[in-house]
């Protein structure tokens, strides 16, 4: 394997408002991916084994994935975790600690819809289960537009918060937006994190940076193929195709100079 896929969903429900729909899964589009992955040999892994791993302290699984949601959405709790307990999966929860058990108010700037979010006690329920909740910043910014205060301020208060409410270290975060620098990143660093997930698309090789993994978009227009082709490629087909045509438009423009 050429690397790790690192799932990134967002929203599984049966609806949602249409300026969120390319974030959010179908329950039976889910079970149908989750269904895949356990019938052709995938196994879940958390975070911690894929860099103890990495650091030579454990070892993969034969077909490692490592399955994530940003945002912490009750949705999520409803629909995807009942399925993931059948398949014996696990998967790691991206928490906006400062609303927890209230609405997505970012959303209602970026695309004028808002969903209910996840309480700390349904958090320390799937904690028990076996999932993991980790940060997603406090008031989910675009950390590269705050100053180094304000930012760590968000990694830290997400993280001390996380600590008190789920009683274990908190060392894992996914930026909000995926939006990222090198100052957000050493901030990330000296505030403790060991990863932090972007929205980089590609599969997480050996030598990925742990404070900047990429991951494989997973979107409420993939067919199972689309699905089944991410997981080694972290492309639908449509989108290697369309890759290998600009790639090639782009050496003719450059052969006719």
């Amino acid at each position: 394997m050429t690397g790790v896929p690192i799932l990134m969903y967002h929203q599984v429900a049966p609806d949602t408002a249409p300026a969120f729909r390319k974030y959010c899964v179908t329950p039976a589009a889910f079970r149908s991916q989750i269904r895949w992955l356990s019938r052709t040999g995938y196994s879940a892994i958390d975070l911690d084994t894929l860099l103890e791993a990495r650091a030579g302290l454990a070892a993969l699984p034969p077909r490692p994935v490592v399955i994530t949601f940003d945002d912490g959405f009750q949705d999520c709790v409803d629909y995807a975790v009942p399925v993931l307990l059948e398949y014996g999966m696990t998967a790691i929860m991206y928490l906006v600690t400062g609303l927890v058990g209230h609405v997505s108010t970012w959303l209602q700037a970026e695309r004028g819809v808002q969903f209910p979010l996840m309480d700390w006690a349904t958090a320390r329920r799937l904690e028990a289960a076996g999932f993991r909740c980790e940060s997603h910043a406090v008031s989910h910014p675009r950390l590269p537009e705050l100053g180094i205060e304000a930012c760590r301020r968000e990694l830290a208060d997400s993280r001390t918060a996380l600590e008190e409410q789920l009683s274990r270290p908190i060392t894992h975060l996914a930026y909000p937006f995926g939006s990222v620098d090198d100052q957000v990143r050493l901030v990330a660093a000296e505030c403790g994190y060991r990863s932090a997930c972007t929205t980089r698309i590609g599969l997480s090789p050996a030598g990925d940076d742990p404070l900047a993994l990429q991951r494989v978009p997973i979107t409420g227009s993939d067919s199972l193929l689309d699905f089944a082709v991410r997981l080694r490629t972290a492309h639908t087909p449509a989108e290697l195709v369309t890759g290998k045509v600009a790639a090639a438009a782009a050496l003719l423009r450059w052969r006719a100079q």
